[in-house]
C-alpha cells in the first residue's frame, strides 16, 4: 500500500498547532506551581507591563512564586503596544541573567514580548537581527516559556504570531513561527476581572475579529472552523456583560473561552484584510490594535464578504441574526449591520475621524496596508490599493 503513494499527490495537508499544554478555568493560575516544580528552572525571567506593576499584580505574583526559592528577575519595560526595540531589550535582559524559564503575564503586548524573547534569547545577535527584520525565522527555542493572559482577546498565549511596532518604517509588523508558541498557556478568567470596560470591549472584539476572519480565510479547515464557530457563538452572548458588568465571572469565563478558541483558529487558519488595514493605523497613529480591528470590521467585510455568501449565512446563524439560507445575499448586510451596532453598543469609535486620523494620510495608509501580503493573500477577495483606500475613506466618513 505504501509503495503506491506519491509525495507529489499530497496537496491538501494541514498542520494544526497549539501550545503543548493548555490549562483553562477559574483559579488555574495556581497550577503555575506545578509547572515550575516540573521544569526545575535555575533562573526565571518574569515579563509583564508597567500597568500591572503599578497595580501591584507583579508584586503579588512575585510573592506567590517566592515559595520556590528560585531567583526571579522582572522585566516590565512595556507601556502601550511594544516595538521591536522592546523585544531586543528583553532578549538582552534574558541573556544577561542566563534564564532558563520565561514567564509572561499580561495582555497581548507583554505576552508577545515574552514569547518572542524566549524564542530568540539563545540565538546569536546576527540571527536575531534577521529574524526581527522578517528575513529569517527561528527554528528552535532553547528556553522554556509559560504565558498567562490577563485580558480576553489577543489569544497571544496560543498563537504563533507576535506583533510589534517598527519605528523605522512607522508600521506594525508581525513575526510568525511555531517556536513562539509557549510550552504552557494558563488561562484564568479570574485574572481578567479587573479589566476596565474599554479594554474588555477592545480585546473582546479583537478575539471576535480573529474568529470571523479565520472562519472565512483561505487557509480555513473544518477543524479551525469548529474553533471559530464556537468562539463567535460565545462572544455574541457575553461581550456586553463583561463590558458593563465586569464582575460577572461567568461571562468572564466565557470570554476566556472566546479568546482561546479564536486564538487557536487564528494560529492555524490565519486572519486577513481587517488586520492588514489595522497595522498601519497602529504604526502611524498608535491606535490600539483591538480598537482598530473593531472599527474596521464592518467596512472591510462590507467589501470582502461579497465572496463569502455561504460563510455569511453561517455566521449570521452563529450570531443569532436569523436564517438566511433561502436569501443568502442578505446575510452580509445582516452581519455588517451587527458589526456596526456592536461599535455603538460597546461605546467603541465608529470612524477614523473620531480617532483623529488625518484624511490626507489615507492614501499612504492604503499603500502601507497593501504591503501586508501575508494577510491580504489569505483574504478571499483581491484588494488593490484603490479598493483599500476606498475602505479607509468609508471608515473615515462612516459610510457603508
Amino acid at each position: 500500500m505504501i509503495g503506491t503513494l506519491n509525495y507529489k499527490t499530497a496537496t491538501n495537508i494541514h498542520d494544526f498547532r497549539m501550545p503543548g499544554n493548555v490549562k483553562i478555568g477559574r483559579n488555574s493560575f495556581f497550577t503555575i506551581h506545578e509547572e515550575i516544580r516540573n521544569i526545575k528552572p535555575s533562573q526565571i525571567i518574569f515579563i509583564s507591563d508597567k500597568g500591572l506593576e503599578k497595580a501591584k499584580v507583579v508584586e503579588d505574583v512575585m510573592n506567590e512564586l517566592s515559595i520556590h526559592n528560585i531567583p526571579i528577575k522582572t522585566f516590565t519595560n512595556i507601556e502601550g503596544e511594544p516595538d521591536f526595540d522592546t523585544v531586543s531589550e528583553a532578549i538582552t535582559f534574558i541573556k544577561e541573567h542566563h534564564a532558563d524559564l520565561v514567564l509572561g503575564l499580561g495582555g497581548g503586548s507583554a505576552l508577545d514580548v515574552a514569547k518572542a524573547s524566549a524564542a530568540l534569547a539563545d540565538k546569536d545577535s546576527i540571527l536575531v537581527e534577521k529574524i526581527l527584520a522578517g528575513e529569517a525565522i527561528p527554528e528552535t527555542r532553547g528556553i522554556r516559556c509559560i504565558l498567562i493572559p490577563t485580558t480576553s482577546g489577543t489569544g497571544s498565549e496560543v498563537t504563533m504570531n507576535a506583533i510589534f511596532g517598527d519605528r523605522k518604517n512607522n508600521i506594525k509588523r508581525g513575526i510568525v513561527s511555531p517556536y513562539y508558541l509557549p510550552d504552557t498557556a494558563i488561562i484564568d478568567p479570574v485574572l481578567t476581572i479587573s479589566c476596565p470596560p474599554m479594554v474588555s470591549a477592545a480585546s473582546g472584539v479583537d478575539a471576535f475579529t480573529h474568529a470571523i476572519e479565520s472562519y472565512v480565510s483561505k487557509k480555513a479547515t473544518p477543524l479551525t472552523k469548529i474553533y471559530a464557530e464556537e468562539a463567535m457563538k460565545r462572544f455574541s452572548s457575553n461581550i456586553t456583560k463583561v463590558v458593563f458588568n465586569g464582575s460577572d465571572l461567568d461571562a468572564r469565563e466565557e470570554m476566556s473561552w472566546v479568546s482561546f478558541l479564536a486564538g487557536v483558529s487564528l494560529a492555524n487558519a490565519g486572519v486577513g484584510a481587517v488586520h492588514a488595514l489595522a497595522y498601519p493605523l497602529g504604526g502611524k497613529y498608535h491606535i490600539p490594535h483591538g480598537v482598530a480591528n473593531a472599527l474596521l470590521l464592518p467596512y472591510v467585510f462590507n467589501v470582502t464578504g461579497k465572496t463569502c455568501n455561504k460563510e455569511m449565512v453561517e455566521i449570521a446563524n452563529f450570531l443569532s441574526l436569523g436564517d438566511f439560507s433561502e436569501r443568502p445575499h442578505q446575510a452580509l448586510n445582516a452581519v455588517t449591520d451587527y458589526l456596526c451596532r456592536l461599535l455603538a453598543d460597546l461605546n467603541l469609535p465608529a470612524s477614523l475621524k473620531e480617532l483623529d486620523v488625518d484624511e490626507s494620510d489615507l492614501e499612504n495608509l492604503a499603500i502601507e496596508a497593501s504591503k501586508v501580503s501575508r494577510l491580504l493573500d489569505n483574504t478571499p477577495y483581491s484588494l488593490s490599493v484603490k479598493s483599500i483606500l476606498e475602505i479607509y475613506k468609508n471608515a473615515y466618513h462612516k459610510v457603508l
